[in-house]
């Protein structure tokens, strides 16, 4: 399958970049192929914009990154209107969001209204500027991230926006031995500020892409796929461990993502497996724990382990 083909040439000339980030390389993958969005959450130094970088590089995607901060206005996000002297005419200048892909670095230090100006971007693939609706360039593919060491000053994302996101990708520290080939490679010249040194090979246009996302939606999907997607969404929202259960969104997400995996597998036919992979990247930013759950020292990811293990897998 083209899916499949695309994707390994993908994830190897990614590696030649990032060591050791195999999982969120991949999830970031499935979601630009799934038409989604991506949260991701992580210390600094732990290669996010890189992975981001490298990502947009390889499907010859135009890049933008925005740095989130608390005076940042939502016209620097989606531009605005400027009055010209010398003409005496309004002209539209077009923000960051006008690009493939667009790294919103540290979301959560801009204030709500910021926030909310990616919403309309997120779902609706546009933006409007003074009643005028403008078209966003396909394919667009946002990838947000967060600190979630340091809440000083920062406006925690509403949950209306956390649904548009189709994965929240939990970037940890690298193992030792990973943390010796990053030192390696910069010892031998490796500089993340200069990747077109690489001579990385490019193997996705446009056209590719497109052919990909078709070639998804032709992966066919059973009746007992479906019925295992809404059991866990329905076991979600019944969970005393949660006050949220995942949205309906979620068992979209969850669906779309899963046909992706399972073509990147070179599989045409999504199998229960694929499910389980993607569920606590899909529900882990839409559930809301109760208070004594977490008290108890349980996450979302664990709320999540113990809703799978109730719920019949098909055969």
């Amino acid at each position: 399958m083209l899916t499949h083909e695309t994707a390994e040439r993908i994830r190897a000339e990614t590696a030649r970049t990032v060591v050791g980030q195999e999982e969120p390389i991949t999830l970031m993958l499935i979601a630009l192929l799934s038409n989604g969005h991506v949260l991701i959450e992580g210390v600094p130094g732990t290669a996010k914009t890189l992975m981001a970088k490298t990502l947009a590089m390889l499907a010859q995607l135009e890049f933008k990154r925005v740095q989130f901060t608390p005076d940042l206005m939502p016209s620097d996000v989606v531009g605005t209107q400027v009055f010209e002297l010398g003409s005496g005419n309004f002209h539209l200048r077009r923000g960051p969001v006008f690009t493939n892909v667009l790294l919103g670095d540290e979301i959560n230090r801009a204030p709500a209204k910021t926030q909310s100006a990616l919403l309309e971007a997120m779902e609706e693939r546009q933006v409007t500027i003074e009643g005028q609706r403008l078209p966003l360039p396909e394919p667009f593919f946002v990838l947000a991230t967060q600190n979630p060491v340091e809440y000083e000053g920062t406006y925690p994302l509403p949950e209306a926006q956390l649904d548009r996101f189709l994965f929240k990708i939990l970037v940890e520290y690298a193992p030792q031995e990973v943390e010796i080939e990053v030192l390696r490679r910069y010892h031998r010249g490796f500089d993340a500020h200069h990747l077109e040194r690489l001579d990385l090979q490019q193997p996705v246009t446009s056209e590719i892409l497109a052919a990909c996302r078709a070639e998804i939606a032709q992966v066919e999907v059973d009746d007992g796929i479906l019925k295992y997607i809404t059991d866990i969404a329905q076991a979600s929202r019944q969970s005393l461990d949660l006050l949220l259960g995942g949205s309906p969104r979620a068992s979209i997400g969850l669906l779309l993502a899963a046909k992706a995996w399972a073509a990147m597998q070179n599989r045409p036919f999504v199998v229960p497996d694929d499910v389980k992979f993607l569920v606590r990247p899909v529900y882990r930013h839409r559930i809301l724990l109760r208070p004594e759950a977490g008290g108890e020292g349980l996450t979302a990811d664990t709320a999540i382990g113990r809703i799978l293990a109730r719920v019949e897998v098909p055969r």
